[in-house]
């Protein structure tokens, strides 16, 4: 079975820097596409950054310029390096995947089949 696992949320203050990791058991992850989500409370769960099985790179405006999704095949994990933090960055992070190898649509909540248990991201002012 498939399963995600996501560490590195804390408290930081604005204009720091954290890196999430997700850990994914039971597949090789490069074979698959993986994404980044996150929800305040009271909103909905909104797209972050997404990397496709070619290595394909996308960000949400809110954070481009300041996040970084890379991936340790290695390792089986996805990074989430965040740099530049603001308070409006904060959340419970997410990462997510398909069931199936597909490469479109990944800023789409419903394309992930598997999400791991989520991560406390804290931006203080």
């Amino acid at each position: 079975q498939v399963q995600l696992v996501e560490s590195g949320g804390r408290l930081v203050q604005a204009g720091g820097s954290l890196r999430l990791s997700c850990v994914t058991s039971g597949r090789t992850v490069s074979n698959y596409a993986m994404g980044w989500f996150r929800q305040a409370p009271g909103k909905e769960r909104e797209f972050v950054s997404a990397i496709s099985r070619s290595g394909a790179i996308y960000y949400a405006d809110s954070v481009k310029g300041r996040f970084t999704i890379s991936r340790d095949n290695a390792k089986n994990t996805v990074y989430l390096q965040m740099n530049s933090l603001k308070p409006e960055d904060t959340a419970v992070y997410y990462c997510a995947a398909p069931r199936l190898p597909l490469s479109s649509r990944l800023e789409s909540r419903d394309r992930y089949d598997y999400w791991g248990q989520g991560t406390q991201v804290t931006v203080s002012s």
